[in-house]
């Protein structure tokens, strides 16, 4: 399977800078999966596609200001560090820049001296562990020493870092949002309950691979980065009951996706609380176990998340509403509009 086939001219101006002044004021493209029937329509009328009894699967993850700028203790040169991954008590992977200049033991300092960072082991690509030194709460340090770890193809500052952060966000542990949930209101959620909708979590810790390019032509050869992810009993028993009763399980976004799929796989279609790791790689011919329905927003280019949503509803209608949201001028990535992709009729 060749990665060509998952390509598409997006122009740049059409890449989100910022987010809208509403979060719920987002387009909103519907396709249907079924036979490429496309709509157009605002994010605030998702309810119109919803329906009493469905179940709306949130990740309630919570991006970690994560990303530091400090300087060598020794020779105030500046490093920038993104925690990563929390590996123990204050031990954490990172990626550091520039990842040359550190040794196993080199002592980083934030905020004159408020957070150190050592040095404890060097791995490829820029990727160190440290063991962080600091007085008080990690997390209140991190709220005001840190900034919330935007995509590379994000160039403006973000003056509200809440804004990159779902409404709901609650289980600390990512490195990038989960940015299909960013369109949600908690009065729009209000709404959505109101109508019959059920509304469950489940956690998936975003990282850092979710930016990381495909760098094979062959599909198949990529590797998937792995990633933490939690299903509660109560958020599996709803979904249960619901494959029994035959309702829609709509997932917001491919990390609820992944996470979904990756349990219904390990369970024959079903779901029980549990947690552990993903690798999972959904492409075109992959067989959907979990979920009915997707929200979700529109992916990069040669993306596994392009794959991803090609294997659900097919690589044609995916690349046909692409280019049909770029006509219309869309707003692209995950500060930009989303997409509903349903089985029903438009």
């Amino acid at each position: 399977m060749d990665i060509n086939q998952f390509d598409y001219n997006l122009p740049k101006e059409l890449i989100a800078q910022t987010p809208l002044k509403e979060r719920s004021s987002s387009r909103l493209l519907v396709l249907n999966k079924n036979n490429g029937n496309l709509k157009h329509d605002h994010f605030y009328n998702i309810l119109n596609y919803l329906k009493k009894g469905d179940v709306l699967v949130l990740n309630d993850t919570k991006v970690i200001p994560a990303r530091l700028i400090g300087e060598k203790k020794d020779t105030k040169a500046v490093i920038e560090i993104l925690l990563l991954k929390e590996l123990g008590l204050n031990e954490w992977e990172c990626l550091a820049r520039p990842g040359k200049r550190l040794k196993i033991g080199t002592v980083v300092s934030f905020g004159n001296g408020m957070l150190e960072a050592v040095i404890t082991k060097k791995l490829e690509d820029g990727i160190v562990h440290i063991k962080l030194i600091y007085e008080g709460i990690l997390m209140e340090i991190l709220d005001k020493l840190g900034t919330m770890p935007l995509p590379p193809y994000i160039h403006e500052k973000l003056n509200d870092q809440s804004r990159y952060q779902t409404v709901y966000a609650k289980n600390i542990g990512s490195a990038a949002a989960p940015t299909a949930g960013l369109h949600f209101t908690n009065e729009l959620l209000q709404k959505i309950e109101d109508k019959g909708v059920i509304i469950t979590y489940v956690t998936l810790h975003v990282g850092l691979g979710t930016f990381r390019p495909v760098e094979v032509e062959n599909v198949l050869e990529h590797k998937m980065h792995s990633e933490f992810y939690v299903m509660s009993k109560e958020t599996s028993d709803i979904l249960n009951k619901a494959k029994e009763e035959k309702r829609r399980i709509i997932a917001v976004g491919t990390t609820s996706t992944r996470t979904l799929e990756t349990i219904a796989s390990n369970n024959n279609g079903m779901f029980k609380q549990c947690s552990g790791n993903t690798d999972i790689f959904i492409y075109p011919g992959y067989k959907f176990k979990a979920i009915d329905a997707l929200i979700t927003n529109f992916h990069l280019p040669k993306s596994t998340l392009v794959m991803l949503v090609s294997a659900l509803a097919g690589r044609e209608n995916i690349l046909n509403a692409y280019n049909e949201a770029i006509k219309e001028k869309y707003r692209f990535f995950s500060f930009g509009d989303a997409m509903f992709i349903t089985g029903d009729d438009l």
